[in-house]
C-alpha cells in the first residue's frame, strides 16, 4: 500500500494531514494512463498535477492545473508518485 497525505481542514485557517492508502494497482494504473498520454503527446512540456482515477475501474484523467472534486468512488495520485520508481 501507498500512503499519501492529503490536506484537510475543518476550519480555512490550519491544515490537517490526513494520511490516504493507494492500492499499488491504482498506482499502476495512474501510471499507464500518464504513459498513454506521454507517448501520444511527446512534445508536451506541462507535466500534469496527478491522476483523477476510480478505485473500482482504474479510469480515470489527466489533472493539469488545480485538485480535483472527486467522485465518492474516485481518488486522486499526485504525479511525484506516478514518476516515482515502481518498488520492485
Amino acid at each position: 500500500m501507498v500512503y499519501v497525505s492529503q490536506q484537510r481542514s475543518e476550519s480555512k485557517q490550519e491544515p490537517v494531514n490526513v494520511p490516504v492508502v493507494l492500492s499499488p494497482a491504482v498506482v499502476r494504473a495512474a501510471r499507464q494512463i500518464y504513459r498513454v498520454y506521454y507517448e501520444a503527446n511527446p512534445d508536451r512540456i506541462q507535466n500534469p498535477i496527478g491522476v483523477a482515477i476510480n478505485q473500482y475501474t482504474y479510469r480515470g484523467k489527466l489533472i493539469m492545473t488545480r485538485k480535483p472534486i472527486l467522485l465518492p468512488q474516485e481518488c486522486f495520485v499526485p504525479f511525484s508518485l506516478i514518476e516515482a520508481p515502481e518498488a520492485a
